[in-house]
């Protein structure tokens, strides 16, 4: 049996522990926060992400610094938080769907369910397909037409194996009775140079490539989104053209396993309030995303219903891991 002193002693210490953590989380946040983008600089998520965190910055009264961590699909960035960050709050990551995704694909190192504290769910984008203007495309019936003579020789740029746009467009191409050939990337400036310079024959991506569709050296061929686009509403969408689907990939904000409920909070506050922003919002307009708030609890919800659904398109595609 352990001595009374010691015991004693123990417990002195569990209290001043509880005491610490206890002022660290009223004090926070007492120096800058690292908000891990796991995309490259310049595309539509770095840009709005940027946005967001100049936002909540401001209302959490210290810096909010962009560490672009690009890779797997947008999971290397959210992977490495996971398995090396302090759960102090001085860490974050955007959390692209992947997360949740590629666990079903692959061996992976983290746990969507075990491993991130979720703090708020933000937005979502909107993702279309764009071709070079002065390619042989000039609609998506254009595409099917060529890929039926020409079996996978169609190949499209994503910003990654495993994401909405890897996904969506194998389902576009079982639905379509098409073969496509994925060529993955590390974000949107990667598939736009692809695209743009015919490397590739089509992109799949999110709004960033607007600028080079409104300077005409990109062709627009569909959009993905429930309803046209304000910005295109020539442009049809994925449903007018036969396909029932929707994709628009929403992401949030988490932290490693462990947060302070109290920290968790601050951030949630926080970030709420940054989509709130107008200027925030004007920002996000440019890319055609628009705020899809879930708060902490919400967004923990959804992280079991999307990965549920997921699964399901996974399997349908022949996508999912084998297990033993």
């Amino acid at each position: 049996m352990m001595p009374r002193t010691n015991r004693l002693m123990l417990a002195v210490a569990a209290i001043a522990m509880l005491m610490a953590t206890h002022a660290a989380a009223q004090d926070y946040p007492t120096k800058p926060i690292t908000l891990i983008v796991p995309w490259p600089a310049g595309g539509s998520t770095d840009i709005s992400m940027r946005a967001i965190a100049d936002s909540a910055s401001k209302i959490l009264g210290q810096p909010i610094a962009i560490d672009n961590k690009a890779g797997g699909g947008g999971t290397v960035g959210p992977a490495t938080m996971a398995a090396a960050a302090k759960p102090d709050g001085y860490t974050i990551a955007q959390i692209p769907i992947t997360v949740f995704r590629l666990p079903l694909m692959q061996e992976v190192s983290w746990d969507p369910a075990k491993d991130f504290s979720y703090i708020v769910h933000l937005t979502g984008y909107t993702f279309g397909i764009t071709t070079s203007a002065e390619g042989p495309f000039k609609t998506w019936q254009d595409v099917i037409d060529f890929a039926k003579k020409n079996p996978g020789k169609v190949t499209y740029a994503t910003p990654g194996a495993g994401t909405s746009l890897h996904i969506g467009m194998e389902q576009i191409a079982a639905l379509a009775g098409i073969k496509l050939t994925q060529v993955p990337f590390k974000g949107g400036a990667e598939t736009n140079a692809a695209v743009l310079g015919q490397h590739t024959m089509l992109q799949a991506d999110s709004t960033g490539w607007r600028p080079l569709v409104d300077a005409g050296k990109l062709r627009l061929l569909m959009v993905w989104t429930a309803a046209r686009s304000p910005n295109y509403p020539d442009v049809p969408t994925l449903k007018e053209l036969g396909y029932p689907m929707v994709y628009d990939s929403p992401f949030g904000i988490a932290g490693p396993k462990g947060m302070d409920p109290k920290i968790v909070a601050k951030l949630h506050d926080a970030f709420k309030k940054a989509i709130e922003d107008p200027a925030v919002i004007a920002t996000l307009a440019k890319f055609d995303m628009v705020p899809n708030y879930k708060g902490t609890e919400d967004y923990k919800k959804f992280v079991v219903e999307v990965t549920a659904s997921e699964r399901k398109v996974i399997e349908s595609l022949g996508l999912a891991k084998k297990t033993n």
